[in-house]
């Protein structure tokens, strides 16, 4: 699908994006706009050297089939290539129910994490990375290692398409959790609006820190989240505990804005003392936010 280099900031409006029903559409509109605008492909070259031989699976390239091991042994092996195992990614996605809120933007946090996280693992997958989900709140609802191949894209994505909002958010211990599981050094990207202990939060992202992995946070926040602008009487209800409080804007808001931005300052500043790269996105920003920051973390990472 063409698109207009002048278009694509609009072409990649959340909104905008919202409209297309597939997943796999909407990853897909996402990466060529950003393409298109970036002026030049993100994809790298990679290595070519043998690596070693795994069992054919629908989806590989027929170029890629060892003749000779199915002359030994009549079955099908793939030669699997340096550039098959690049690099292994772990994308965390926080779908606790403080992430379905939507004031200001006309996407929720939610919704605009899933398709952030379809176009990221669109991405890796093309460029023949391996890429795995977790989706967690304050358990982990679904685990799905990483892999590379193209038809495990469909299994990913169908995992996305059918999140619903669940629990209260527990990065920390669902971090841990899946940590252990994690036995080579990669990348690993945590989607969340971070509404969390931030010391349990730091400790756990530290432990797959100090396990060699590059870390990569997205923090998503609807902007009303930030500047508490809101201009009359008001019930809050917390999304995860069902908690209410009646309280007019206006004599909490400058308090309510220090205690914001203390957080965000504490957050962000642990994260750049340990190597973390922390990026934060307002769901009203194009996707290419989320993506530049993205292609900045690889392009240290090469």
């Amino acid at each position: 699908m063409p698109v207009k280099s002048k278009d694509y900031k609009n072409y990649l409006d959340p909104f905008v994006i919202s409209k297309i029903k597939s997943l796999e559409l909407r990853a897909r509109a996402i990466v060529e706009g950003f393409m298109v605008g970036l002026h030049r492909s993100p994809y790298h070259g990679f290595s070519v050297e043998f690596s070693q031989h795994r069992p054919y699976m629908q989806g590989d390239p027929i170029k890629n089939i060892d003749w000779k091991v199915y002359a030994k042994r009549e079955k099908y092996f793939i030669k699997q290539f340096e550039e098959e195992t690049n690099l292994i990614c772990n994308i965390f996605l926080d779908i606790s129910k403080s992430m379905q809120f939507k004031h200001t933007s006309q996407l929720s946090k939610l919704d605009y994490g899933i398709t952030l996280a379809a176009a990221l693992c669109y991405i890796l997958i093309n460029q023949q990375d391996a890429v795995g989900l977790t989706v967690y709140s304050d358990k982990v609802y679904k685990y799905l290692p990483p892999k590379s191949n193209r038809v495990y894209l469909k299994t990913i994505l169908i995992g996305l398409n059918n999140i619903k909002p669940a629990g209260s958010t527990n990065t920390a211990a669902c971090l841990d959790s899946v940590a252990e599981k994690i036995k080579k050094r990669g990348l690993t990207i945590i989607i969340s609006d971070f509404f969390d202990d931030p010391d349990s939060v730091m400790k756990a992202l530290k432990h797959i820190h100090y396990k060699k992995n590059e870390v990569l946070l997205f923090q998503l926040l609807d902007p009303v989240e930030k500047n508490f602008g809101f201009d009359r009487d008001s019930i809050f209800v917390d999304l995860e505990t069902d908690e209410k409080m009646t309280t007019q804007p206006h004599q909490i808001k400058r308090a309510y804005q220090e205690a914001m931005n203390d957080y965000l300052n504490k957050l962000k500043s642990e994260c750049l003392n340990f190597g973390i790269e922390y990026n934060l996105i307002e769901t009203d920003q194009p996707f290419e936010s989320a993506l530049l920051s993205y292609f900045a973390k690889r392009a240290r990472m090469n």
